[in-house]
């Protein structure tokens, strides 16, 4: 097992590796740029270093932070997700550097990078794929023909995109024709790539992706699904574990097919083989070759520690489970908790948190580096927490997300924590009647009222008082 590791990440996840890192007995060291000073993923590892006064540029760094790892001992760097955690690079320079890069090797990632590739190796391994370009497209008028033979709506997309960007639906030649400058330009400047595809755009599907394992001697699993459909332009909301939605027959299908798609790239370590179901059509999406934000609701239903089989299958051991040995039991559900005002489109509300109260009880997780006197910096995505709820029935987890939500306590900025109690209650998600559709066609629940009782609205005041005389 490693001695020393490296986490090239900040905030959560950061604070999730450092926890599995305490249990395996490995010494943890974080980085930080100047706003994560007083972070509490920096507050909690064993070892703490600046890598930069600039918000965003130390933690973007590949040879900075390889170089990092060497001068402090490390023999193991974990990317966590976001930054460079699926850059080629990164992985590439850890490998001559001699540093054990947690996660696939760095062939990997360039060919499951570049959704073209992706695609290509699925259909030559018999996953299905949306239909589609070959490959990247030369032009826009290489686009409109490509359209028409596969028939409109159709998506365009960067390849190299990811996290919801670089694409764009388009029902129509005109969109396409006014979408094209618009994607090339947002792939140029977020990927460094202006390659762009096309695909069949399949209508309110069902996001569903499955959670692999695979070691280096050969062996790989999968840990069943995800439903990821309750999204906001392509963003996750929610996530849900097991699909409430899938037969028994899809779930063995889809669960077949994550690993038919590992083996056939020679993936190593946990990723993620995305899928878009329609009816009784399933098709491959992308591949996701690093840890996702949603693995506790995986981690909820199994019993399997991810972050902790990350870490011993890059270390060289093989998995501590066969197939048969895994199992799920009951739903798990995840809320992002972001600053955001769901009431002003989704507006950032980055701030001071002047209150936290977690909630918990049984079935409840939080993972979150947080807390009361923090900053959001505005400098990073706007998560506050991941909460988690489980129960052993559908209707159990419901009522108890709803039962969590109440009760927790984020007070200095507005969050989305309302808006999801609002979907929870909805008849047609409690029947898991709901698809990638859900949210743009109920925008009636954005009509909920904040409720505070008294002790709270003095909260705020004080709060606003504090924030006037500049205290």
């Amino acid at each position: 097992m490693f001695q020393k590791l490296l986490i090239a990440n900040r905030g959560e996840i950061a604070v999730r590796i450092e926890r599995a890192c305490a249990e395996l007995g490995i010494r943890s060291v974080a980085i930080y740029t100047e706003p994560d000073r007083f972070a509490l993923h920096v507050k909690r590892a064993d070892e703490a270093y600046q890598v930069g006064d600039d918000p965003l540029e130390g933690y973007l760094d590949p040879r900075r932070l390889v170089d990092l790892a060497r001068e402090t001992g490390c023999d193991a760097i974990h990317p966590g997700y976001g930054f460079l955690s699926e850059n080629a690079d990164f992985a590439h320079i850890c490998e001559q550097a001699g540093i054990a890069f947690v996660g696939p090797s760095a062939e990997v990632i360039a060919r499951m990078g570049d959704k073209t590739a992706a695609r290509s190796a699925m259909r030559d391994a018999g996953v299905p794929v949306t239909p589609g370009s070959e490959g990247n497209l030369a032009d826009c008028a290489a686009a409109l023909e490509e359209a028409g033979r596969i028939g409109y709506p159709v998506m365009l997309k960067a390849t190299s995109g990811g996290g919801g960007r670089g694409i764009r639906r388009c029902d129509s030649p005109d969109q396409l024709e006014q979408a094209w400058e618009r994607v090339v330009s947002e792939a140029t400047k977020a990927f460094g790539s202006a390659d762009v595809f096309l695909e069949k755009c399949v209508v309110d599907p069902h996001h569903i992706e499955v959670q692999i394992l695979a070691d280096k001697h050969g062996s790989v699993i999968h840990l069943f699904e995800r439903d990821c459909s309750i999204q906001r332009r392509n963003q996750k909301l929610i996530e849900i574990a097991p699909s409430p939605q899938l037969t028994p027959e899809q779930r063995a299908y889809v669960g077949e097919l994550g690993v038919r798609a590992a083996k056939a790239v020679g993936y190593e370590n946990a990723g993620t083989v995305e899928f878009l179901v329609k009816g009784n059509e399933i098709y491959f999406m992308e591949m996701n070759t690093r840890v996702q934000v949603e693995h506790t609701i995986t981690e909820a239903i199994t019993g399997v520690d991810i972050v902790r089989e990350q870490l011993r299958i890059a270390s060289g051991h093989k998995l501590s489970f066969r197939q048969e040995d895994i199992h799920y039991h009951g739903f798990a559900i995840q809320f992002r908790i972001n600053a955001e005002d769901p009431k002003n489109d989704f507006l950032p509300s980055f701030g001071r948190i002047t209150r936290y109260y977690a909630p918990g009880g049984p079935g409840v997780r939080t993972d979150t580096a947080i807390y009361t006197g923090y900053q959001i910096p505005p400098y990073f995505d706007s998560l506050c927490l991941k909460l988690v709820v489980w129960g052993l029935s559908w209707e159990e987890t419901l009522d108890r997300g709803i039962r969590a939500l109440n009760d927790m306590r984020l007070q200095g900025v507005k969050t989305t924590a309302p808006y999801y109690e609002e979907i929870l209650r909805h008849a047609d998600f409690r029947r898991g009647h709901f698809d990638t559709g859900f949210v743009p066609a109920h925008p009636e629940l954005l009509q909920y009222s904040v409720k505070r009782n008294p002790e709270e609205a003095a909260l705020v005041i004080a709060a606003a008082i504090a924030a006037h005389a500049g205290l």
